[in-house]
């Protein structure tokens, strides 16, 4: 079966801490009537750095949607490579090895993908697939690492490389003063992740089954409208209670498997904000301390969409893993209402001893 190897994450250099975030806030929305609101589901938040490609002055200016997507190309192109490499190191694999490449970001446009860039700049071979995902927001990490588990049961000796990149700063709207907006910029941060879905070999997650799940009429709920001005996220005030209806999936899935989701070793989930945490932990029966790899992302780089599974896994790796055969699951959450999840057993390698 096919292992998700150590993720590599790479955040940029220009930070900003919740203090910060809340001043701007206070200072560019003085007048706004639910002002004390936005700064106070700010605050719940718990984030308190966030990474952001270029200063926050600039980060404040919008110079069109041109400009702004022309600097996700730019930023993409100058960050992506490096990261990637270091994920090819930890799989120990080559370029040459690589049989696809799943590349998911939904804070910028390109076309061709910058899966094409990528296969010609680092000398991938001419005849890798391209699987460009970019429209499932944050659940499309899980979708990667789904699509890597299915191409690769699909063909066992294949290796997949998973790339995802956001830039979550350069979608910034100055004039959208809605609470879910003014949310929104003290939420989410820029982050890239890679990392190698290996068909044979590898140490990490040994990926068994995945799947998907969809709260039905709940696709306007996670939403960009799209205008002159770029992309304008929209975000309802029913969003922080999806758990409840999500938490039967992850347990349909775990139990289809012949497993119990309330009982698993590790769990590496989307943290879209604390409250999904706080309630996946109640409707799955876990323990908060389960779900620390995902908030200390939260914590350390805020929201920073796709990359948010990988990195909370890289967490994991970093801890020292897990023992030998330990059951976990894997989940993002996204648009649709989406859930992309799977389940798996940590392997170290050759049959070695956790």
């Amino acid at each position: 079966m096919a292992t998700l190897c150590r993720p590599t994450v790479s955040v940029p250099e220009y930070v900003i801490t919740m203090e910060e975030t809340l001043e701007l806030a206070r200072s560019h929305h003085a007048d706004h009537p639910q002002l004390p609101l936005a700064l106070r589901l700010i605050e719940n938040t718990g984030v308190r750095t966030r990474h952001i490609v270029q200063p926050i002055e600039e980060t404040l200016k919008h110079p069109g949607f041109q400009e702004r997507n022309k600097l996700y190309e730019a930023e993409a192109k100058a960050r992506v490579p490096a990261v990637i490499q270091c994920a090819l190191d930890d799989a120990e694999l080559l370029t040459s090895d690589i049989d696809v490449i799943i590349y998911v970001s939904c804070t910028g446009f390109m076309m061709p993908s910058l899966t094409a860039w990528l296969i010609n700049e680092m000398d991938f071979d001419s005849t890798t697939r391209q699987l460009p995902i970019a429209q499932l927001g944050c659940a499309a990490g899980g979708a990667a690492i789904n699509r890597a588990h299915d191409f690769c049961s699909a063909y066992p000796n294949a290796n997949a490389l998973i790339v995802a990149c956001e830039f979550c700063s350069l979608c910034y709207q100055p004039t959208d003063l809605g609470v879910g907006s003014l949310l929104s910029n003290g939420l989410f941060g820029d982050g890239i992740a890679a990392a190698v879905v290996r068909g044979q070999g590898g140490r990490g997650v040994r990926l068994e089954r995945n799947g998907s799940y969809l709260i039905p009429k709940t696709e306007d709920w996670i939403a960009y409208d799209v205008r002159a001005t770029g992309f304008h996220f929209l975000l309802d005030k029913r969003v922080p209670a999806t758990m409840e209806p999500l938490a039967p999936a992850l347990k349909d899935l775990a139990g289809t498997h012949g497993w119990d989701a309330s009982d698993l070793d590790f769990y590496i989930i989307h943290a879209g904000g604390p409250r999904i945490l706080d309630d996946l932990s109640k409707f799955l029966q876990v323990d908060p301390h389960a779900f620390r790899f995902s908030r200390a992302t939260l914590t350390e780089y805020g929201n920073i969409a796709s990359a948010v599974v990988l990195d909370a896994l890289r967490r994991l790796f970093d801890e020292g893993g897990a023992e030998e055969r330990a059951r976990g699951l894997l989940a993002g959450f996204g648009p649709g209402i989406t859930a992309e999840m799977t389940v798996g057993r940590w392997v170290n390698g050759d049959g070695a001893a956790g």
